[in-house]
């Protein structure tokens, strides 16, 4: 008999999970996560955006309370806010139907503000290395600075969730206001170097391809992986 996983864990896509009829969710295809366990039947919710009375009905559907959102990075399409001129409902609108902690790295913490209007009274400041209790699940934050200044990492379990600062195919734009290309190789080469490649990699969009899979299967098919030299970097990135 298999036992099931004491985590509760879904990946939710924009535009078709939540957020079916809205066409720009659709295309900028941005993953929302939920993370929790089973027994206690807490949960978290991770760059919740796009459509939060969608989010919430499945949490509630589960049979879940949530307890938690946790943010990857301060841009408006994984936490609400404006962008490209679209309106994204995100955290804003979550607060005032669960009011819940937002936990957000240190230097991430006024970029939310901006962005999304919540007060740093709502937000937990985090700092690499450090971990979060739901339960009986343990998420460990993991501070990868170069996307933004703030972008940080989760990992559970056996599964790492990286917002936008590695994609199965690439990693994200450092071209951006708070990108930092240095940062990002650091991140890539560095950081993220002691994630073994048996975690399975949950990108922030699904963008082609399988919507995870094992870091060793990432290292081995993601070009931006097996640049060798920073000088490299700088000039492929076009610095």
């Amino acid at each position: 008999m298999i036992r099931e996983s004491p985590i509760y864990f879904r990946q939710l896509l924009s535009g078709v999970d939540v957020g079916s009829t809205d066409r720009s969710a659709r295309q900028m295809a941005n993953f929302i996560y939920l993370i929790g366990d089973r027994q206690s039947r807490e949960c978290v919710v991770v760059d919740p955006a796009w459509d939060i009375d969608g989010v919430l009905k499945i949490v509630d559907d589960d049979e879940m309370k949530l307890v938690g959102a946790l943010a990857t990075h301060y841009h408006p399409d994984h936490v609400g806010g404006s962008i490209f001129g679209m309106d994204i409902c995100g955290l804003a609108e979550l607060m005032e139907k669960r009011a819940v902690p937002v936990y957000v790295n240190k230097y991430e913490a006024q970029g939310v503000r901006q962005v999304t209007g919540l007060s740093l009274s709502d937000m937990r400041q985090m700092e690499s290395e450090d971990t979060l209790k739901v339960g009986s699940a343990e998420i460990a934050f993991l501070h990868t600075p170069g996307h933004t200044p703030g972008s940080q990492c989760f990992r559970v379990g056996s599964s790492l969730i990286a917002g936008d600062t590695l994609f199965l195919q690439g990693c994200g734009r450092v071209d951006l206001p708070g990108g930092d290309s240095e940062e990002m190789y650091r991140t890539l080469t560095q950081r993220l170097a002691k994630i073994k490649d048996e975690i399975v990699l949950y990108p922030g969009h699904n963008y082609g391809g399988k919507p995870f899979a094992p870091m060793g299967e990432v290292r081995r098919d993601n070009a931006y992986l097996r640049i060798g030299t920073l000088d490299d970097w700088l000039r492929i990135m076009g610095y």
